[in-house]
């Protein structure tokens, strides 16, 4: 591990405020990695080896069953998964692939488990993240059983647009047969939801989305820190 990835972690609200011996100790066990596109990190129910960290590109959690696949998250820098697999010692749920050439740091999940009976900060920490990973997970659901396609993709743009400081237009960022499958859609389905979007200010082209009537957009999406802030 080199001083310049150990610095963009120590950061982290996992790491920022864990005793130095045991940061020093989870850096001297970790080791620093280049994985160039569409390579597969971790699959779904292997043994959870190594904690992850996002520092360069782009990676992408999805999981499988019966033939069928579903997106179930973007990770960008600077971040970490699959933290409950790790501190459980349990299988992966889900799998991970690089999605653009990507860098990650990998700390072996033994010894974040030593660290995390010997740091009580640091098991703070880790108790705070996967707290916050649930409250994601209830809303996540929520957002699929209590609305519409239309309501999920209006609420997604919703988002994307004030994450992007609300400009007059901005990028998704990801594949439509992609988005489809993160919203729990058809791709069938999604073209259809964009079209009906057209009526309440919602313009795209390819992957480039214009929000000209915010208010009627979100009169129909009816967004809600109990399922659209992530801070909440």
């Amino acid at each position: 591990m080199r001083p310049a990835e150990a610095n963009l972690i120590r950061p982290l609200p996992l790491f920022r405020d864990m005793e130095d011996v045991h940061f020093d100790a989870l850096m001297r066990g970790s080791y620093v990695q280049n994985f160039p596109p569409q390579i597969e990190l971790i699959t779904e129910g292997d043994p959870s080896d190594f904690l992850h960290i996002v520092v360069d590109g782009c990676v992408e959690l999805f999981a499988g069953w019966n033939g069928r696949e579903t997106i179930m998250a973007t990770i960008r820098p600077v971040s970490t998964f699959i933290l409950a697999a790790t501190i459980r010692d349990a299988p992966y749920l889900m799998s991970a692939r690089t999605l653009e050439k990507t860098r990650i740091v990998l700390l072996p999940s033994e010894d974040v488990r030593a660290v995390f009976d010997a740091d009580p900060t640091f098991a703070r920490a880790v108790v705070t993240e996967l707290a916050q990973c649930y409250r994601s997970v209830v809303k996540n659901t929520k957002d699929l059983k209590l609305r519409s396609s239309v309501e999920r993709l209006a609420n997604y743009l919703l988002r994307k647009h004030a994450a992007a400081n609300m400009p007059a237009a901005f990028d998704l960022l990801i594949e439509k047969r992609k988005l489809a499958s993160f919203l729990g859609m058809t791709p069938e389905n999604l073209s259809r939801s964009i079209k009906a979007l057209q009526a309440y200010g919602v313009e795209t082209e390819g992957s480039t989305v214009r929000i000209t009537d915010v208010a009627t957009l979100m009169r129909l999406a009816k967004p809600t820190p109990l399922i659209d802030d992530p801070a909440h």
